[in-house]
């Protein structure tokens, strides 16, 4: 491919922090919530690469398609592949458009349309713009995609720290997960994490109900989670980064509520995946979808016992990720955990997301 930034390329990262930087030499964004893209543009010739450096291209006809309608003819643009719900993002339908067979592909380019936000410009003709500065680039990105239509789009952006703050709140609903800060000076640093981004934190109290072995050997690898609806232990989410001196202090810690299991929830959870698949319900155990030969066996815990966890936000009715272990909440009733607890959040319509800040 004859551009003068050439796949593949590791996308520049953000760091975490807790608060925004203070207004000053610096952009705030939006924080999309769907795969990092790097898009590379030599005509009728285009490769949309991930995070990983791996091409996506084969799996989003329909992205492909679109830059080429609406990106400049020779270019390399940094941005985000998204899917877009009745209510806002839908990250699990984007995780479906991974399919190997090239028939299911096309199906689901047309049942399920990708978007493309773009928020970056790498480079444009002959011109590698990563070493000019960001505020210069994000000029050029807007000044060349000035008349994009969906499903293209240019992130909104601000040097108002309080209207990024809006946006933090209000646009959560749309399915976006935070604000990423940006500073004006940043040249293009591959694989750095140069940038600044502030995402929902929140907690919720869970009932562990089951564990599985880590890698390394027998000590605890992660927690399974669960939180009731009526008479049903819904799986939502689990955690698992502990220190190593933790993992082996919870084999013996949940050893006694290994015992009497025979009644748990989820005993019989293997003849019933397909009811739940059909329902919209996710059930622990089931084959990854991104390693089939990743061991996802469990041993059941009797669901007494009560964690309280860190979390960004929902995807449904389950974590979008691992959430953080808080501290144990042995004064909490594992039946009063229900999902009453957790934040309800009204959805915004995407289109003023997309409309914002343009």
């Amino acid at each position: 491919m004859k551009l003068p930034v050439a796949p593949p390329v590791a996308p520049m990262l953000c760091k975490p922090a807790s608060s925004l930087p203070p207004e000053g030499a610096v952009l705030y964004e939006p924080k999309w919530d769907g795969f990092r893209c790097i898009v590379f543009r030599n005509g009728d010739e285009v490769v949309l690469g991930s995070r990983n450096e791996k091409p996506l291209t084969r799996y989003f006809p329909d992205v492909v398609e679109a830059v080429k309608a609406a990106l400049p003819d020779r270019c390399v643009v940094d941005g985000e592949i998204v899917v877009v719900g009745e209510r806002g993002l839908d990250f699990d339908a984007l995780q479906m458009r991974i399919h190997p067979a090239d028939s299911r592909v096309r199906m689901l380019a047309e049942t399920m349309p990708a978007s493309f936000v773009a928020f970056d410009l790498l480079a444009l003709g002959d011109e590698d713009l990563r070493g000019r500065p960001f505020g210069e680039r994000r000029s050029r990105l807007e000044a060349e995609l000035a008349g994009v239509a969906p499903p293209v789009h240019v992130t909104p952006a601000t040097t108002s720290r309080q209207t990024a703050e809006d946006w933090f709140s209000r646009f959560e609903g749309a399915g976006l997960d935070g604000v990423v800060a940006k500073g004006v000076e940043l040249t293009y640093q591959p694989d750095k994490r140069v940038m600044v981004k502030v995402k929902h934190a929140r907690t919720a109290d869970c009932v562990v109900a089951g564990f599985r072995w880590h890698k390394s050997g027998p000590v605890v690898g992660s927690l399974l989670l669960g939180l009731w609806r009526g008479d049903d232990l819904q799986h939502i989410g689990v955690i698992g980064a502990f220190p190593m001196t933790q993992r082996q202090a919870l084999v013996d810690e949940l050893a006694p509520l290994r015992e009497g299991v025979d009644d748990h929830p989820w005993k019989e959870w293997a003849t019933i995946v397909e009811d739940a698949r059909a329902e919209g319900r996710r059930l622990p155990g089931h084959q990854s979808r991104w390693n089939a030969k990743k061991d996802h066996s469990f041993e059941l815990l009797r669901p007494e016992r009560v964690v309280e966890i860190r979390y960004d936000q929902l995807q449904g009715d389950r974590l979008r990720h691992a959430g953080q272990f808080n501290r144990w909440r042995p004064d909490r009733d594992a039946r009063s955990c229900t999902y009453d607890q957790l934040e309800t959040i009204v959805p915004e319509e995407l289109k003023q997301v997309f409309a914002a800040g343009r």
